[in-house]
Formats: C-alpha cells, structure tokens, sequence
C-alpha cells in the first residue's frame, strides 16, 4: 500500500538535509512506534522494515533505545523454566 503525507516543501527540505530518505525516516518512525504500542510483533516490524536477520532489527532498535517487550508473566514463566531446570 502506498499512502501519501502533505509535508510544507520548508519543512521538508530541513528534514531531508542530512541526506537521509525522507520516506524511509517516516516508515521507520510510524514502524517503531507501533511497536513500542505494541500493535505489531518483532516480526511484522522486521518485515515491514525489510530487514533480512533479527540481528539487523535487533541492532535497529538499540540505536532507537528500544528494548524487548517483556512482560512480568513472561519473567515469571522463566523463573519458572529455570527452577524446573534446577538452576
């Protein structure tokens, strides 16, 4: 899907003057944030971003400060494993 945004011809100017792309900076933003909301998964973002190895997603999200999603449930049922495992 294609979708157009109206940007001001100024503010896209200074947007684009370090030379980045301009579209990509914008789907990585709305890509990250709908993470963040946890509105898609690792591996929708991973797709929607193209990257070929979680490496490059994982590497992708600590430049943007972003860590895994965990959740305490998800904690717990490691604590879980591990006692089970003896350690």
């Amino acid at each position: 899907m294609n979708v157009t945004v109206d940007i001001p011809d100024e503010l896209a100017r200074e947007m684009s003057a370090a030379g980045n792309d301009l579209s990509r900076r914008i789907l990585e933003t709305i890509a990250l944030e709908e993470y963040k909301a946890e509105r898609i998964s690792k591996a929708q973002l991973r797709r929607v971003l193209s990257f070929e190895t979680r490496f490059e997603l994982d590497d992708f999200l600590k430049v943007h400060q972003v860590g895994p999603n965990v959740t305490i449930e998800d904690l717990r049922r490691d604590i879980q494993d591990l006692q089970s495992l003896g350690l």
